[in-house]
């Protein structure tokens, strides 16, 4: 039976465009109806990327201290959230971070920094680093992201080779003043132009779960659309302790897959990627995500573990997927190397990366676990999560 999601579909494919009417139907469909949601715009996944996934991984530079007040982040002015505080990497540190990423499948690293904006020393840091890692690494992308820019540093990064630059709206232009006061949305969609005026990929993206409506959502969405963002992360809440957001539980793992079917129906051909808050908030619905989504953030965030790095790829490969730029030989070999180097490891259900330091028994976490703080990888002794 043909349904209103499979007629949408054909009409995107066909060269037309999902409205905002179209978009609110598929956050307000029921839960019955989800799979034919998934179904249809798995349509367009196909159409435009086929069954491959493209696989990220975070490095944060500078962790915590940051003097904007965004609610609901852990590393805001006056959060209480216990994460990794510290200053900059070195660029040896920061090689052997990304280069974890890159071995355990990532094809691009994304170098984040708290704090307002970079000066122009910080910029000297990153372009030092991004000469060193495209030395290292054939073919790597790099993704920068280190808040408001100003004029002249997009130039500089994009001439050390940094291909794409990250700044997220995080929510509608209506609702941001509830979320954050020390900057203004305007800010944000002007650090997004200085980034494409300067020939860097624009990635920007949302963060759901912010207490913000359904028409907001829509709202989001089209203006990520209007600003042409080349990916597009979509983030879930995660309410750390400390935060204003804090016990701030409003999703779901089916309303978060409506809201990534509707990321796909309204940016059709653009990378929609799975971000913070996957495991906390899709569970079990990983998998069925990606069948919209087609990218991901590989093991652990910026200030929070992620579930496993082997029970990504585990997850990737069992659901018929392929890392893009790898062919099956090579994915395959990846997973036995991975096993090879954590044959106790638990590899499966836990959010937390159970097995590896999770301190919690594994029987499934319900909605209201709160985030595990990350205690490894960049900023620490730890090996990273690759």
């Amino acid at each position: 039976m043909t349904t209103a999601f499979d007629q949408l579909a054909d009409r995107i494919l066909s060269g037309g465009a999902a409205t905002a009417d179209d978009a609110l139907a598929v956050l307000r469909t029921s839960d019955t109806e989800l799979m034919g949601v998934v179904a249809a715009a798995g349509r367009l996944r196909r159409a435009h990327f086929g069954n491959t996934v493209k696989v990220n991984y975070l490095v944060n530079l500078k962790s915590g201290l940051c003097p904007e007040n965004c609610n609901y982040c852990s590393q805001a002015l006056g959060s209480q959230a216990p994460v990794l505080k510290y200053s900059w990497l070195s660029k040896d540190e920061t090689l052997e971070q990304a280069g974890a990423g890159l071995r355990g499948g990532a094809t691009r690293v994304c170098m984040v920094s708290s704090g307002r904006g970079p000066s122009d020393r910080d910029i000297d840091k990153v372009v030092e680093m991004t000469s060193a890692l495209k030395d290292a690494h054939e073919g790597v992308e790099v993704c920068a992201c280190l808040g408001l820019l100003k004029g002249g540093q997009a130039e500089r990064l994009k001439a050390a080779g940094v291909d794409a630059y990250n700044h997220n709206i995080n929510t509608a232009e209506s609702n941001h003043d509830n979320i954050v006061q020390t900057h203004t949305y305007e800010d944000r969609v002007d650090t997004i132009g200085k980034a494409k005026d300067a020939g860097l990929s624009p990635c920007s993206g949302l963060i759901a779960g912010l207490g913000e409506t359904d028409e907001q959502l829509v709202e989001a969405l089209f203006a990520l659309k209007e600003l042409d963002a080349d990916s597009i992360p979509v983030n879930f809440l995660m309410p750390f302790d400390g935060t204003p957001y804090e016990n701030t539980w409003e999703l779901s793992p089916t309303r978060c897959v409506k809201i990534l079917a509707m990321a796909r129906f309204v940016c059709p051909d653009k990378e929609i990627r799975i971000a913070g808050g996957r495991e906390m908030h899709l569970r079990s619905l990983q998998a069925t995500a990606l069948h919209v989504a087609n990218s991901i953030f590989l093991g652990d965030y910026l200030t929070s573990e992620g579930q496993d790095a082997l029970a990504d790829l585990e997850m990737l490969r069992d659901n018929g997927f392929i890392i893009l730029g790898m062919d099956e030989s090579g994915f395959a070999e990846l997973i036995e190397e991975h096993r090879a180097k954590a044959p106790a490891r638990v590899t499966g259900g836990c959010g937390s990366s159970c097995g590896d330091g999770c301190g919690t028994a594994c029987g499934g976490h319900d909605e209201q676990e709160r985030p595990v703080i990350r205690r490894r990888g960049a900023g620490t002794d730890v090996a990273a999560n690759a």
